[in-house]
C-alpha cells in the first residue's frame, strides 16, 4: 500500500511554489510589414517590461523567478530552470516541466528543440539516465526507468506510442493518482533507448499550417518518465514520475485564418487554455471552493502540477513583435498569476510483504486432500498458521515442530472440509428427490382438475338439449372459449325454467356463440394492424416505387456532395451544427460515393441515418 513520506532533505520545506520562466524569443519581422520594433524588453535576469496598451508612453513591469532573452541558448535554459528540480524523482516525488505561451512563440522549440540545439525534454531525459547510472553504483537500491507519451486532440487523449489506439479514459485511484488504463507503458534501459521510441512517436502528433506557424501543433502533448527505486532489503518501493508538456498555443482565428477543421481545433485549443486559466485562478482565490479540474482533459492530467504535489516548473514563450501584443501580455499576466501557486510534494512509498511459502511433501499432499486447492482459502489458512509478531522473535518457521503442527492442522482442516462437501452434497440430492415427487403429485391434481372441469362442463351443456327437442345441430365449443360459455351460461340459466319458449331460449344461445365469434374476431384484428404497423417501418422502402426511391436518394446525395451551409440545413433532421460537421467531412474525405457515407460522420448512428433517410423521402414525395 502507498503512503505519504514527508521530505527530509535537510531544512527543505514541506511546500513547493511553482517556478515561472519566461523565454523571449528573437525579433523575427517579415519584409512586407512595418518594422517597429519590439514591444517587450528584458531588464535584468528575473525582470522585463511590455508598453502599456492604455499609454504608449508607459510601461509595465514584471518579475519572474528567470528571464531569458533572445540570446539565451538551450542549455542555459535548462541548467537554470530544469536540472534542478530533477533529483527530486529519484527520491520518489514528481516533478512537472510544461510550455506555455501563443501560437509561433518558440514553445516546441524549448521543448523539444532540434538535432543540432536539443531542447528540454532529450536534455532531461539524459540527465536522469546519468543519474540513475551514478545511483546503480551504491548498494541497496534497484532503479528502473518507463515512458508514456500522448496528446490531446480535440479533448481526446491519445496513445502517441500507439498511433491506431483510440480515446483514452482517465482515471483516479484510491490514492488520488490521476492514471490512464490502456496507455502504453515502454521501458527505459538507456537514452538511446529512449531515442528509439520517441523520435517516431513525436512524428505521430498532430500539426498543421497556418498563417502565424508553418508548423502549429494542434494538439497537447504530455511525455511522462517514470522512475521505480527498489530497496532490496527492505522491499521498499518509491516511484517518482516528471512529466513534460508542450502546450499547443492560444488562438486567434482572426489571424491565423483557421477554417473548418483548423478552426474546430482552434476552439478545443482555445478552452482548455481558458480552463486552465480558471484552474489558477480558482487556486489563487485563497476559498476552499472547488477547482474545476474536472472540466478539461488538459487540467486533469495537469492536477498534479498545478495545486498538487509535484515540483512544477512553468517556461513562458512571448514574441516581441506588435501583432503579437495582446497575446504577450495576457501570457505574462497569466505567468504572474501562476507563481503564486503552491504545491505539496511528498514521497510516493510502497512497502510490500514478501510470503513465505511452505513446501510439503507428496505424501502430506495425497493424505491431505485429493484435488487442488482454491488459492484465496490457502491464503486464509496461511494467514491463521502465520504466528504472533512477539513469538517469531523467538520461533522460526523452518522449526521441525511448528513444521509439524501447521501440516497437522492443515490436514485436519481438510479432511473436516471434505466431510462437510459430503453432507452437502447427501442434503442437494434428498431436497432434489423432494421436489421431484411434489412435481408429480402436483402433474396429479392438474390432470384430475382438468377432467373434473370438462366433465361439468359436458353436463351443463346437455340439460338444454334433453329439455328441448329439434333437429337443430348442437354447437361444438372451442376449448379456449369454453370458460366464457360457461360465464354466459350462468346468467342465461334462469331461463331453463319455463319450458314454454324454447324458440327464445334457442335464439339465445345463438346469439351466445355469435358473441363470442365476434370477441375473437375483434381481438384478431387488433393485432393484425400491428404486426402489419412494425413491418411498415422495417421494410417502409419495399412498399415504395424503385424509380421514386432512387430519384430522392439522388437528390440527397446531390445535396450532401455540392450544398452550402443553407442547403445542407434544409434537409430533415440536419440542424447548423450536423451540416457544419457534414462540411467537414467533405473538406478532408471529398464528396460521398454514395448515401450511406453519412454514417461515417461523427455522431450520425446507425439509427439515425435510417431515421434521416426515412424522414427527407417521405418529404420529397410530399412535395
Amino acid at each position: 500500500m502507498a503512503q505519504r513520506v514527508p521530505i527530509s532533505d535537510g531544512g527543505a520545506k514541506k511546500t513547493s511554489r511553482v517556478r515561472v520562466a519566461v523565454r523571449l524569443r528573437p525579433y523575427m519581422a517579415k519584409p512586407d510589414e512595418k518594422d517597429e520594433g519590439p514591444c517587450v524588453r528584458g531588464v535584468d535576469s528575473q525582470n522585463l517590461e511590455i508598453i502599456n496598451w492604455r499609454n504608449a508612453t508607459e510601461t509595465v513591469k514584471y518579475h519572474f523567478d528567470v528571464f531569458h532573452g533572445e540570446k539565451t541558448t538551450q542549455q542555459e535554459v535548462f541548467l537554470s530552470s530544469v536540472k534542478p528540480i530533477l533529483p527530486h524523482i529519484l527520491n520518489g516525488q514528481n516533478a512537472s516541466v510544461f510550455a506555455y505561451g501563443p501560437t509561433g512563440a518558440g514553445k516546441t522549440h524549448t521543448m523539444l528543440g532540434s538535432s543540432e540545439q536539443p531542447g528540454v525534454i532529450p536534455r532531461a531525459v539524459r540527465e536522469v539516465c546519468k543519474l540513475v547510472q551514478s545511483k546503480n553504483e551504491e548498494d541497496g537500491w534497484d532503479y528502473s526507468i518507463g515512458m508514456s507519451y500522448l496528446e490531446i486532440y480535440n479533448e481526446k487523449v491519445l496513445d502517441l506510442l500507439s498511433p491506431n489506439s483510440q480515446d483514452l479514459p482517465i482515471r483516479e485511484d484510491k490514492e488520488k493518482n490521476i492514471l490512464i488504463p490502456g496507455l502504453t507503458h515502454t521501458t527505459v534501459l538507456s537514452f538511446a533507448d529512449f531515442d528509439k521510441h520517441f523520435v517516431p512517436a513525436t512524428l505521430n502528433r498532430t500539426t498543421a499550417s497556418t498563417k502565424l506557424n508553418q508548423r502549429s501543433s494542434r494538439s497537447h502533448a504530455i511525455l511522462l518518465i517514470k522512475v521505480v527505486r527498489t530497496q532490496r532489503v527492505s522491499h521498499r518501493q518509491q516511484t517518482g514520475k516528471l512529466y513534460l508538456v508542450d502546450l499547443a498555443g492560444s488562438e486567434d482565428n482572426r489571424r491565423t485564418g483557421n477554417q473548418g477543421i483548423r478552426l474546430k481545433e482552434s476552439g478545443a485549443i482555445n478552452l482548455s487554455l481558458f480552463t486552465l486559466s480558471k484552474v489558477v485562478d480558482s487556486l489563487n482565490s485563497g476559498t476552499s471552493g472547488r477547482v474545476p479540474y474536472r472540466d478539461s482533459k488538459l487540467t486533469r492530467l495537469l492536477q498534479d502540477s498545478l495545486g498538487g504535489s509535484a515540483h512544477s516548473v512553468m517556461i513562458t514563450n512571448i514574441a516581441p513583435e506588435y501583432k503579437y501584443y495582446f497575446d504577450t501580455f495576457s501570457a505574462l499576466n497569466f505567468a504572474a498569476k501562476s507563481k503564486l501557486i503552491v504545491n505539496k510534494p511528498f514521497t510516493r512509498e510502497t512497502v510490500t510483504i514478501p510470503n513465505v511459502q511452505v513446501k510439503r511433501t507428496r505424501e502430506d499432499q495425497e493424505a491431505g486432500c485429493s484435488g487442488p486447492e482454491p488459492q484465496k482459502k490457502r491464503q486464509k489458512e496461511e494467514k491463521k498458521a502465520e504466528p504472533s509478531p512477539s513469538s517469531s522473535h523467538f520461533h522460526s518457521l523452518a522449526a521441525p515442530s511448528v513444521m509439524d503442527r501447521l501440516i497437522a492442522l492443515e490436514k485436519l482442516m481438510m479432511s473436516c472440509q471434505d466431510k462437510d462437501r459430503l453432507n452437502m452434497l447427501k442434503d442437494v440430492a434428498q431436497s432434489r428427490k423432494e421436489i421431484q415427487e411434489l412435481k408429480e403429485k402436483q402433474r396429479e391434481f392438474e390432470s384430475k382438475a382438468l377432467l373434473f372441469s370438462r366433465l361439468t362442463g359436458e353436463n351443463s351443456g346437455v340439460s338444454p338439449q334433453s329439455s328441448f327437442k329439434n333437429n337443430i345441430v348442437p354447437l361444438q365449443r372451442k376449448p379456449l372459449v369454453d370458460t366464457k360459455a360457461n360465464k354466459q351460461k350462468a346468467v342465461v340459466q334462469p331461463l331453463q325454467v319455463s319450458q314454454l319458449q324454447p324458440i327464445q331460449q334457442l335464439v339465445i344461445v345463438k346469439k351466445q356463440s355469435v358473441c363470442v365469434k365476434k370477441k375473437e374476431q375483434r381481438l384478431l384484428d387488433q393485432l393484425e394492424p400491428l404486426d402489419g404497423k412494425e413491418n411498415l417501418e422495417k421494410d417502409w422502402e419495399s412498399h415504395l416505387d424503385t424509380t421514386v426511391l432512387e430519384q430522392s436518394r439522388k437528390k440527397i446525395l446531390q445535396i450532401l456532395n455540392s450544398g452550402s451551409l443553407k442547403e445542407l440545413k434544409s434537409l430533415q433532421q440536419i440542424g447548423d451544427k450536423k451540416a457544419k460537421l457534414i462540411l467537414g467531412w467533405r473538406e478532408i474525405h471529398g464528396d460521398f460515393t454514395k448515401v450511406e457515407d453519412l454514417g461515417k460522420v461523427e455522431g450520425m448512428t446507425e439509427k439515425r441515418f435510417a431515421s434521416f433517410m426515412k424522414a427527407n423521402i417521405v418529404s420529397a414525395m410530399g412535395k
